[in-house]
C-alpha cells in the first residue's frame, strides 16, 4: 500500500467555515522555551521563558496552522534579540495570513546583587515580560519588569516613638521606547524610588544598614507610584508608561495598592 505524502493529505484547518464569526486570538500559549538573554554587561544568561503566540482568524477559516507557531519560535533558535522579538509577528502574520499577531514571553531574569554592607553576593530574580502586538504595518513593543522593593510608612514613622512599619511590596512597571532601554535600568529605576532595594543575601550589618536605610527614606505606595513616573517621564527614550505598585502590609489584612500611566 503506497503511503500518501504530506502534499495528499486533508488540510482541515483550510476548509472553509460558513459560521461568520471571527476570531480575534488563537495561537499556543504556556510554551516553555529554553532562552538566553544578552545583559547590559554584554553577557548571556540562561533561562526558560513561557511563551505565547497567537493572530487572529478571518471568519471564513475553520482554524489555523497551530504547527507554524512553534516552527517560527525554533527557527531565531535560543538566543533572543529584541530585533528577533519584534521580527516574530509580522512572521506569524505571513506565514498564517493573519492581519495581527501577538508574541509574548514571560521569563525570571536574574541579578548578581553584593550586600550593601559586608559584600555578600547572591543572585536575586525579577520577573519580566516582552509583549509585541503587530497590525498591518504597526508594531507596538512593551517591556514589563517586576521589582520587589521594601517600602517603609511615613506615618508610622511620624506617629511612633520606636520604629515603624515597613513591608515588602512589589512594582510592575511597563514601558514603550524610541530605542531599547536596558532590563537593569528599568530596575534600579524602580528600587531608586522605594524605601530600599532587596538583597537575597544579608548577614547581620547588612539587616541593619537595610534596616535604616529604609527608616531614612519612608514612602507611601502613593510616593512610589510617583517617584517612578517622574523618572520616567525624564528618561530620553521612554514614550510611554504604566507603574502599579502593591503593597504586601504587615499590620493590615489588606494590600495597599496604586497606579500611574501616562505618556511622556
Amino acid at each position: 500500500m503506497k503511503r500518501k505524502g504530506a502534499s495528499h493529505l486533508k488540510d482541515t484547518q483550510n476548509e472553509r467555515d460558513y459560521r461568520r464569526v471571527p476570531i480575534d486570538r488563537v495561537g499556543v500559549k504556556n510554551l516553555r522555551f529554553p532562552l538566553r538573554i544578552r545583559d547590559r554587561d554584554h553577557t548571556e544568561q540562561s533561562t526558560v521563558a513561557v511563551v505565547s503566540l497567537a493572530v487572529d482568524l478571518p471568519h471564513h477559516y475553520k482554524g489555523t496552522h497551530m504547527s507554524r507557531f512553534v516552527e517560527i519560535l525554533h527557527a531565531h533558535g535560543n538566543v533572543l534579540t529584541v530585533a528577533d522579538i519584534a521580527a516574530m509577528p509580522r512572521e506569524l502574520m505571513k506565514r498564517l495570513d493573519a492581519k495581527k499577531a501577538h508574541v509574548e514571553l514571560r521569563f525570571p531574569y536574574f541579578r548578581a546583587k553584593k550586600a550593601p554592607a559586608t559584600g555578600a553576593e547572591g543572585l536575586l530574580d525579577y520577573g519580566v515580560v516582552f509583549q509585541v502586538n503587530a497590525e498591518k504595518q504597526e508594531l507596538d513593543f512593551v517591556v514589563t519588569v517586576e521589582v520587589p522593593v521594601t517600602t517603609l510608612c511615613p506615618c508610622s514613622k511620624a506617629i511612633s516613638t520606636r520604629g515603624a512599619h515597613n513591608q515588602r511590596g512589589i512594582v510592575t512597571f511597563s514601558i514603550r521606547f524610541t530605542k531599547p532601554v536596558w532590563i537593569e535600568e528599568m530596575i534600579e529605576l524602580v528600587e531608586s524610588s522605594a524605601s530600599c532595594e532587596l538583597y537575597s543575601l544579608l548577614k547581620r550589618p547588612d539587616e541593619k544598614h537595610v534596616t535604616e536605610t529604609a527608616y531614612d527614606n519612608p514612602v507611601f505606595v502613593e510616593d512610589l507610584v510617583r517617584n517612578v513616573a517622574l523618572k520616567a517621564r525624564r528618561h530620553k527614550y521612554i514614550t510611554w508608561f504604566r507603574v502599579e505598585a502593591e503593597n504586601h502590609e504587615s499590620i493590615h489584612n489588606h494590600n495597599a495598592y496604586a497606579v500611574v500611566e501616562s505618556g511622556a
